[in-house]
């Protein structure tokens, strides 16, 4: 059973001239490392003339030397075999070291480049991919590359500059055999091609169903897919689904491994067969045309067609490795391909330290327009003005667009109408840092990494000293029960946090906020999950944080928003009543119902 629903979102068309376009760009990858690939080159071309040297070095042993009994002659032309194997061994190090090191230096490119990608993409792009999907992409896909990137390029080079040699050499001893040799070649090239496009096709398959099975995993087997699937008595359905998943990547795999093996390895054993082929060719030579082939020149021509044997197959296996890799290469390819809809201002405005005058002038926003989506109208003709250091609260029932507001002040959604100002700078024109620094978010969903306490907090201020974070998290009311924790300030939060309870998560989110120090606060719903007894600690951390701040309150609970300068209700994207708390009461409209709804759910808590 599939527990899951499906990405919605979908990689862009293809095109039938992608494979040219996709082949110079992955050859683009490896421009940086062209002085290091030119090297290798040199390291090819000498290595593959020591190789051709040796057959000749045999064919003279073989019709001089030891037929003359020229025991000096025979000692040299030894000693050149052995030198040529050892240069051999020592070309092949070098060459492997310097082509691997070429190789994880692109991958490190490709790895990071992939993750900034994703840094820079909107908060949409995550709430519709799973977060599985994206780790697979950076871990499966790319590391599915490997052998590729670090050793088909040198083999391709490698492999080419050999046969190439060895074939010129065999024409040299003998163009009859040397056409012999080669007859078949054309077809072979056929097939390896058709089958490194059915292995393209399979790995292509092979990569989404990992990426699906590392969804799984990832959704599953989080501290919060553990707790859901035990309380809910899941545990076996969730194994079953897992087990699913890997049975079909079994298939998948079995079906990569053997795509295009029968014929492969028939090419392997005609190629195995050749020498009896050149013994046969060469006799039917002697008897056509009574022309004599000494036996050395024979001997040298089986040892470079022997030799000839192990680059062309390796030539062709290469050929559909890197057919196979395309579908790795266009999986990466498009991610980095997808469109960055928030981007710095090509003249962006820099703010030393934000005032925190906020102003939303005549804000539209949809879903629709900014993503492509159908989700309606979230904001329309939205106008508020909060001074510096004032606060403004926002309420109404859900899905009124309260928290999409909120999110277009650090830039998590763009506006598309109208303008959202900083001091009198639309935000769009504000420099990513200086926006980063002028804005501070707690939201109701706080998230911890899986590491101490300290380091939690530095994570808003990596140069922070203990004295600070201690300052940050005694002004969010935290510091005596870290403290009390045996391993205090070093304690390990756990995955998400879950060696903390919520209240305790919400106080260290308000002392990471605390450290960084914002002039502009946005609080989207940071009590609402709360209990009383914790919301008025939490509340308490909060009015603690929000002294001398422009703060922007969403809220579900009126009761902490009764102080705010300013109430605006929201509903349906429009605001409908605005004031203060003693006004809108008066004005008995759709914030008194809100507060009446409050006054009847906390009775019947109470009770």
């Amino acid at each position: 059973m599939r527990i899951h629903a499906e990405s919605t979102w979908t990689p862009p068309p293809k095109t039938d001239d992608q494979p040219p376009a996709e082949i110079r760009r992955i050859l683009r990858l490896f421009r940086p490392y062209r002085g290091r690939l030119a090297f290798v080159g040199l390291l090819v071309g000498a290595s593959s003339l020591v190789s051709v040297a040796s057959p000749f070095l045999l064919r003279e042993i073989l019709d001089t030397a030891i037929p003359q009994g020229r025991t000096g002659l025979l000692t040299l032309l030894a000693l050149g075999m052995i030198a040529a194997a050892v240069m051999n061994t020592v070309f092949g190090v070098l060459q492997t070291l310097v082509s691997t090191t070429v190789g994880q230096r692109v991958m490190h490119d490709l790895r990071t480049s992939v993750y900034a990608q994703l840094q820079r993409m909107p908060l949409a792009f995550f709430t519709r991919t799973r977060t599985g999907e994206v780790q697979s992409r950076i871990a499966n896909d790319i590391g599915g590359m490997q052998a590729t990137v670090t050793s088909t390029a040198t083999s391709l080079v490698s492999n080419l500059t050999a046969v190439v040699a060895t074939v010129v050499a065999m024409l040299a001893l003998d163009w009859r055999l040397t056409v012999v040799s080669l007859l078949l070649l054309p077809v072979f090239v056929w097939i390896s091609r058709r089958v490194g496009n059915e292995r393209k096709q399979v790995t292509t398959q092979r990569q989404k169903q990992m990426a699906a099975m590392s969804a799984t995993v990832t959704e599953s087997l989080s501290v919060s897919g553990i707790l859901l699937g035990r309380t809910m008595g899941r545990s076996d359905s969730l194994t079953k689904s897992f087990a699913d998943e890997s049975e079909r990547l079994v298939d998948l795999e079995v079906r990569a491994s053997m795509a295009g093996r029968w014929r492969m390895s028939t090419i392997g054993l005609v190629m195995a067969a050749m020498p009896a082929m050149i013994y046969w060719a060469a006799g039917l030579t002697l008897q056509a045309s009574g022309g004599a082939i000494s036996i050395g020149t024979l001997v040298a021509f089986v040892s470079l067609q022997q030799g000839l044997f192990r680059p062309s197959v390796s030539l062709l296996s290469t050929g559909v490795q890197i057919q196979t890799s395309l579908a790795l290469f266009q999986r990466i390819f498009e991610y980095l391909d997808l469109p960055v809809e928030i981007t710095e201002s090509a003249h962006p405005v820099h703010l030393d330290r934000a005032r925190g005058e906020l102003r939303f002038e005549k804000v539209d926003f949809s879903y629709d327009e900014a993503y492509g989506r159908e989700y309606g109208h979230t904001l329309e003709q939205v106008d508020i003005a909060v001074p510096a250091g004032g606060s403004l609260a926002v309420v109404g029932p859900t899905g009124s667009g309260k928290s999409t507001l909120s999110y277009l002040v650090p830039r998590l959604y763009d506006v598309t109408g109208g303008r959202v100002t900083l001091d009198g700078v639309d935000v769009r024109d504000l420099d990513f840092d200086s926006l980063a620094r002028a804005v501070g978010v707690v939201s109701q969903e706080t998230y911890l990494f899986h590491a101490s306490v300290a380091e939690n907090l530095r994570f808003a201020k990596p140069d922070a000293t203990d004295a600070e974070i201690e300052a940050a998290a005694r002004a969010a009311q935290i510091h005596d029960h870290i403290a009390s924790l045996p391993d205090g300030y070093d304690t390990l939060v756990g995955e998400r946090g879950y060696r903390f309870s919520g209240g305790e998560k919400q106080r260290l989110a308000i002392a990471r906020t605390i450290l960084r120090d914002p002039p502009v606060l946005i609080l989207d719903e940071a009590t609402s999950a709360l209990d009383t007894r914790t919301e008025q600690a939490v509340q308490d951390a909060i009015d603690a944080l929000s002294v001398g701040r422009t703060t922007v309150t969403i809220a579900h609970r009126l009761s902490t928003v009764r102080d705010a300068d300013q109430i605006v209700v929201l509903d349906q994207g429009h605001i409908v009543e605005r004031g203060t708390h003693e006004e809108l009461l008066g004005l008995e409209g759709r914030y008194a119902a809100l507060v009446a709804r409050d006054a009847v759910l906390a009775d019947s808590t109470a009770r």
